[in-house]
């Protein structure tokens, strides 16, 4: 049983559980741990992966054989993520241009997501640019979205000027000229959280369809023994940072596929209970079993 997570705390409590329930775990050690999802989704070569939330939500509108361990093992604020060098905010957007590394890329739906719903942003009006491809095969960029050539990176292009946003989390390059195009960006992103009751989750865990059939009691352990270490490392504020549970990762993940669907991240609606019930009947026990 092959194991990619990208936390040192959630993997060594899902080996020890794994192992004590029968399985012979073994991580993979990938880094930065999104490099793992296409291999995972496309050719099933691990069992259990860390994988962003809207990798999840293609694969399942795409067919691969990918299910949901509602575990949150990334969730953060996303309004910070739109930079910018110069004087232009958020209302700007429309009539410049935006890189993003991927239009599949999590931080730019839910960013996208906001731009659309908050500030009547008309996403079509800007001039997007991606530079990577999608992690789930069969699934292609918009029309109107353009691919960077080949060898060209975001940040680069972003502090050289040749895009005039960008929507970048950990890539983000430490310059002094950067600011959040949104201002006060944490505190909007806070209420924000606050008025949906959920945090835009980025990373949940997938299993294969393999896994659920060949080692249910071990994925049903490891989920135990992650969901144990993310509720204590919960800080007690409004918003959990790690909701676990299919009830509790319901409005991200009813958001997050809302937001990739009108953006053309999705070739078809994707209903949340759809994911519960095809991983419930994989690993046959009742959603309750995993917080449904």
């Amino acid at each position: 049983m092959k194991l990619v997570l990208g936390r040192e705390d959630l993997a060594a409590a899902a080996l020890a559980a794994a192992r004590e329930a029968g399985a012979q775990p073994e991580r993979i050690d990938i880094k930065p741990v999104h490099k793992a999802s296409r291999g995972f989704v496309n050719a099933s070569d691990v069992d259990l992966c860390e994988l962003a939330i809207v990798t999840v939500l293609q694969a399942v509108a795409h067919g691969k054989p990918v299910l949901l361990l509602p575990l949150t093992t990334l969730g953060r604020h996303q309004h910070q993520t739109l930079v910018t060098l110069g004087r232009l905010s958020v209302a700007d957007v429309e009539g410049h241009s935006v890189g993003v590394r991927a239009w599949s890329q999590t931080t730019g739906v839910w960013v996208r997501g906001f731009l659309t719903e908050q500030y009547g942003i008309d996403l079509r009006k800007a001039d997007w640019t991606t530079y990577e491809g999608h992690h789930v095969e069969g699934a292609e960029d918009p029309s109107w979205v353009r691919r960077a050539p080949a060898g060209t990176k975001l940040p680069a292009d972003f502090l050289e000027g040749r895009v005039d946003f960008g929507i970048m989390g950990n890539e983000l390059p430490s310059d002094d000229r950067v600011r959040t195009a949104v201002d006060n960006a944490h505190q909007v992103a806070e209420q924000w959280s606050r008025d949906q009751g959920f945090i835009p989750v980025n990373h949940v865990v997938g299993i294969s369809e393999a896994a659920a059939a060949q080692h249910a009691p071990a994925v049903l352990a490891a989920y135990e023994a992650m969901r144990s270490v993310l509720t204590a490392k919960e800080d007690g504020g409004p918003v959990p940072l790690h909701p676990v549970g299919f009830e509790a990762l319901r409005g991200a993940f009813t958001k997050a596929a809302a937001y990739a669907l009108e953006q053309d991240v999705l070739p078809r609606a994707v209903d949340y209970d759809e994911l519960v019930e095809r991983t419930c009947s994989a690993l046959g026990v009742p959603p309750s079993r995993l917080g449904g």
